[in-house]
């Protein structure tokens, strides 16, 4: 999927490396563009965007470690990974969370999780079908 895509997401980072190279290690990730307000990563499945918050912006949001999931949003985004266990302990190594419990789905174990900022998504592992 080289070149803008015809869907995604946009998400803003107060720590703009740390944030890319996150999403980049757990969700393997390829980032195709690289300036000083955004990273621009891409699966086989999806295009990220993420975004620098401006400082003045960003010199007032605290971020804790661990990351306090910001949980009051209208959208949670969920990404495919190969195994749960591998993403957490990508995740815990590069700050990030990934909580209780898992649940199945039709066909995927599933749980939610942070990125080191707080940002809550879900991964979701898929089984094959019997």
């Amino acid at each position: 999927m080289p070149g803008p895509a015809r869907a995604g997401a946009l998400i803003y980072a107060n720590d703009l490396p740390r944030l890319s190279h996150f999403y980049q290690q757990v969700l393997s990730m390829q980032r195709l563009l690289a300036d000083d307000e955004h990273h621009v990563l891409e699966s086989a499945d999806f295009q990220l965007i993420v975004h620098a918050i401006p400082p003045h912006i960003a010199a007032g949001i605290t971020l804790t470690e661990p990351p306090a999931p910001r949980e009051n949003t209208a959208v949670k985004l969920f990404f495919s990974v190969p195994d749960l266990a591998d993403a957490a302990a990508t995740m815990a190594r590069l700050g990030g969370r990934l909580f209780e419990p898992q649940w199945a789905g039709p066909g995927f174990a599933a749980r939610n999780g942070c990125d080191p900022e707080g940002n809550i998504f879900q991964l979701r592992e898929w089984h094959a079908e019997s």
